[in-house]
């Protein structure tokens, strides 16, 4: 009989970066949905879809192989997620801040019901990943505030629900603005 070996994170080709903010939360061995990504690097570098129950990591397993890609040199937005609700939003990006704070990650929220103009000081303060709804970002987009050019990776979190709560033309809208990611 054979036993199989628990990965932790520090046996994953991970920034030393990433690794020292996941001791620092208590995390040294990934969930399932984590390990599965982290131990495939190929999975990231095309469309994924992943589809776990909430509570399952899936949020810490797109943001690892992300973070760990990430031009920290650049301080311009590379990589968008789309969230259904504002908590959503919220939520991703404060676990964006803590991954990637010892990379100096910069994390914008863009969402309804909180001050635009914050919103707007966030983006031209060089904010590298950007969390938010699919009107707002669309209405930062309309407006000038949210330039794409240098986003490489839009994650769709929760894009089914997304899709239900009328979000269609938002996304498509967006998607288009950084269609250059099928390039």
């Amino acid at each position: 009989m054979t036993s199989e070996v628990t990965k932790r994170f520090e046996d994953f080709d991970l920034r030393p970066e990433l690794v020292r903010a996941l001791a620092r939360k208590g995390f040294d061995t990934p969930m399932p949905v984590q390990n599965s990504i982290l131990e495939d690097e190929t999975l990231v570098e095309g469309d994924l879809l992943v589809q776990e129950k909430t509570g399952s990591g899936k949020t810490l397993a797109f943001a690892l192989p992300l973070l760990q890609k990430m031009d920290t040199s650049n301080r311009a937005p590379q990589i968008l997620v789309l969230s259904p609700t504002r908590e959503l939003a919220q939520q991703t990006a404060r676990e964006f801040a803590w991954i990637g704070a010892d990379l100096s990650v910069r994390v914008a929220t863009l969402v309804g019901g909180l001050d635009m103009e914050r919103q707007t000081r966030s983006l031209r303060e060089g904010a590298t990943v950007i969390v938010g709804t699919p009107g707002r970002v669309l209405d930062h987009l309309r407006r000038g505030t949210f330039k794409t050019e240098n986003v490489h990776t839009l994650v769709l979190d929760e894009g089914d629900h997304m899709l239900d709560m009328g979000f269609r033309d938002e996304m498509e809208a967006i998607m288009q603005s950084v269609d250059k990611l099928d390039r």
